[in-house]
């Protein structure tokens, strides 16, 4: 494909890419991903959370990342809660016996966001625990969500729930738009304050099966954000069979404006090499 024809393919993320860091660049230190990301043209960046399973890093954690950012002149965009991930874990908000963690992690994480811009903060779930009952769990949930969702309105961010795959995320109860939709509508009716958002990830919901174009069209007006990547694979666009420009045209049809998350592993292992579908006067953000 042409820059012209990869231009006009790829117009409607003009302006809009958000690279995530934690898949992205994880060759490298994280430390030092966002001056890699700005070498390549972005500007705009976005990370599941970044500290492993600490909740409240040391302010020297802290600064040294919120430095490492605005020494590249990069903006985040997005900031996950404390999420478990680097231990296999689905998020913690719905884990009886990670609750209080979640709660410590909330005020930490919604500060680090402010101070570098980040107007979305996403709160992942957190898996089923045998032996408990699920409505139990749900509650739970609705409780720290609803926390997490008037935290992140007084710095005028969205708080976003996310369905995951059922092959890599199992025990997870987000497997469908619908069910991550109910969630959001269950804490904006908890709080009243309407800042709960759908994250729309095209590729968790095409490994489900979800009828794509059919979801955009249902739930245009709940989504607070959009991440791609390929299927299958989960590769840069191009290396899979869904049809992402199109999609991302319709999304953007539908009155979907925001940030468009690159959240893929790259097909060589090597970042810097997987940007090619995306022409360098498209990567920088508003």
């Amino acid at each position: 494909m042409s820059d012209v024809t990869a231009a006009s393919a790829w117009a409607s993320v003009k302006g809009r890419a958000t690279v995530n860091l934690s898949i992205l660049f994880g060759e490298l230190p994280l430390l030092e991903r966002p001056a890699a990301a700005a070498a390549l043209g972005f500007t705009a960046a976005e990370l599941w959370w970044p500290f492993g399973t600490e909740t409240t890093p040391s302010e020297a954690e802290l600064d040294q990342l919120r430095r490492a950012f605005k020494d590249a002149g990069v903006r985040l965009t997005g900031l996950n809660l404390l999420d478990d991930l680097s231990v296999g874990a689905k998020g913690t908000a719905a884990v009886p016996a990670e609750s209080d963690r979640f709660r410590e992690n909330i005020p930490v994480a919604v500060a680090l966001a402010e101070s570098l811009g980040a107007g979305a903060l996403n709160a992942i779930y957190g898996n089923r625990v045998p032996g408990l009952d699920p409505a139990e769990q749900d509650e739970l949930a609705l409780e720290n969500l609803t926390r997490a969702a008037q935290a992140a309105h007084a710095i005028g961010a969205v708080l976003l729930i996310e369905a995951l795959n059922r092959n890599d995320a199992p025990d997870y109860p987000l497997h469908t738009a619908a069910q991550a939709v109910a969630v959001v509508d269950r804490i904006n009716a908890a709080t009243g304050l309407g800042n709960a958002r759908f994250l729309c990830d095209l590729y968790h919901l095409s490994v489900n099966g979800e009828d794509l174009p059919a979801v955009i069209d249902a739930y245009a007006d709940r989504i607070g954000h959009v991440q791609i990547a390929d299927n299958p694979g989960r590769n840069e666009p191009g290396t899979g069979s869904l049809e992402l420009a199109a999609l991302l045209d319709r999304l953007t049809a539908a009155g979907y404006t925001g940030p468009i998350g690159l959240e893929y592993k790259p097909a060589s292992g090597v970042s810097a090499e997987s940007f090619e579908w995306l022409p360098r006067e498209l990567r920088a953000a508003k």
